[in-house]
């Protein structure tokens, strides 16, 4: 018999230990401070109360934990902010993370990976004066060299004169973070910009520089007398003029200080990116772009999706934003081809979907959708690609949602209801019928009482049971990290294809 080479149960990295309870009062699990760090971190929107948690509970507790690891293991931070920023799309987190990281070690007399952990959470050209507006908010004005110095990093990065053109607003402008931070341009050119940024703060920028081309064919645009504006739609050429002035859609409404209407959203469509496209359907709608401009956006919007790197659930925000049905098919199709990472589960898989109503909280205050919306999504892709699946939704009680193969998502979405309190055990005990594994997705705050229980346990210890946690509250409804238990956290279905790599024996490890 073989000494080493033999099968074992996989592990996931979110590690967890009976111990606790849940905000409602039934037994929790308690995750080490990696797990629990990134478990908030992939649902933390900074700022954002939910249901159990205040904004400011909820932040603190954040903060606290990118001290705790940021002591112990700054090079794991560096990497779970990097992809917290690049892969996941949480940019407020990212930012707090790297300051609060920073501020830690420096408390602790630690130095050294200080300036790499700023520079992993900036990418894009309004970042640094975000990072610096939350420093000195909460700091202070005086700012380290760390801080100075992975700022400046990202500068060299990030600035040019489309991003000077488009993000130059707010408490610290590029001229601000420039004279703070002082760093060294890569190119003359840049050179030039970096002087530009600050004389225009300062208001003596009556003068551009020859090397600045963008710069100066938009200052040529925005001389233009209002009543002249719109004319420019009726000349050849028009598009590439406002291209080559970094015109974004947004600037140009602003430019013209009136509506947008059909010809100027017609004109700009074909040089419009994924995301704006898909954030302007009704716009399109109530400007009354023509049926054959429709039908080349609605192609896009499917032939787009990969490389976009939107999350499946703008196509359901989306959706529910527009008022014509020409958007219904394409926004459908969409999110099925953004889906494509969820795997095809092999054997039968029971699928449980939290509708209570702690659920029924917006991601965002500037979203429409709640959890429970998210879950639905994810829960309904799994189960329309698995082999057989079980799909049902719970709450204070349990019912199954009918999918069959080739259903749509967002119409399966719809058929959910709003289930009240979490009774997640019941649910699992009444569904579970020797299914080969189970996925609940949920919040994990299971009630007390007789009717509170570890939903896992009801699951004999051979079969997999996968959690996915969308809001990242501090217990779990059950142990993770074990043999054929697990915990996930986020949004993105990548997180999916850990259950084929762990069913074939193979350990799950940090996503980045």
């Amino acid at each position: 018999m073989s000494k080493f080479n033999r099968a074992r149960p996989a592990t996931s990295p979110v590690a967890s230990v009976p111990g606790g309870i849940t905000h409602e009062g039934g037994p929790g699990s308690t995750r080490d401070a990696k797990s629990e760090l990134f478990v908030l971190a992939v649902s933390n929107m900074v700022g954002e109360q939910t249901f159990y948690e205040t904004a400011d509970d909820r932040d603190a507790r954040f903060r606290a934990l990118v001290g705790e690891v940021a002591l112990t293991d700054p090079g794991w931070l560096t990497r779970m902010i990097g992809w917290l920023r690049n892969d996941a799309g949480m940019r407020s987190a990212s930012v707090v993370a790297a300051a609060e990281a920073v501020m830690a070690r420096l408390c602790a007399s630690l130095d050294g990976g200080n300036r790499q952990l700023v520079d992993a959470a900036l990418r894009r050209a309004d970042e640094p004066g975000e990072l610096l507006a939350y420093w000195t908010g909460r700091y202070g004005r005086g700012i380290p060299k760390p801080i100075k110095r992975g700022i400046g990093d990202a500068v060299r990065r990030l600035y040019d004169e489309r991003s000077l053109a488009k993000y130059d607003s707010g408490t610290f402008r590029f001229g601000d973070v420039l004279e703070l931070t002082h760093p060294k341009p890569v190119s003359v050119a840049q050179g030039d910009l970096f002087k530009h940024a600050i004389d225009r703060r300062h208001g003596r920028d009556e003068q551009l520089p020859a090397s600045l081309k963008v710069l100066r064919a938009r200052a040529e645009l925005l001389g233009l007398p209002a009543a002249e504006r719109r004319e420019v739609f009726a000349r050849p050429g028009a598009v590439e003029r406002l291209r080559a002035a970094g015109m974004t859609w947004e600037s140009v409404a602003g430019w013209l200080q009136g509506p947008m209407d059909a010809r100027v959203w017609e004109a700009l469509i074909p040089s419009m990116g994924y995301l704006a496209l898909l954030r302007n359907l009704r716009n399109f709608d109530q400007a009354g772009v023509s049926d054959e401009v429709a039908a080349g956006v609605a192609e896009r919007l499917v032939s787009g999706v990969e490389g976009s790197r939107v999350l499946p659930m703008r196509y359901l925000s989306a959706y529910r934003a527009v008022t014509s049905d020409r958007w219904a098919r394409p926004l459908s199709r969409a999110l099925d081809v953004s889906l494509a990472n969820v795997p095809s589960l092999k054997g039968r898989t029971l699928i449980l979907v939290d509708r209570s109503g702690s659920m029924f909280y917006n991601n965002s205050a500037r979203s429409q959708l709640t959890y429970a919306d998210t879950a639905a999504v994810f829960g309904t892709a799994l189960a329309l690609r698995a082999e057989h699946a079980d799909l049902v939704e719970f709450g204070s009680t349990h019912r199954r949602i009918k999918v069959r193969r080739g259903d749509s998502v967002l119409k399966t979405v719809g058929r959910f209801g709003d289930l009240g309190g979490t009774e997640t055990a019941a649910a699992v005990r009444a569904s579970y019928r020797k299914h080969d594994r189970v996925v609940i997705v949920t919040d994990e705050q299971v009630w007390a009482g007789h009717r509170g229980a570890d939903p896992t346990a009801q699951v004999p210890a051979k079969v997999p049971v996968y959690t996915w946690n969308l809001v990242g509250y501090r217990y779990g409804h059950g142990p993770s990290g074990t043999a054929n238990r697990h915990t996930f956290a986020g949004l993105s279905d990548h997180g999916f294809a850990m259950i084929p790599l762990l069913e074939r024996g193979r350990d799950a490890a940090w996503p980045f």
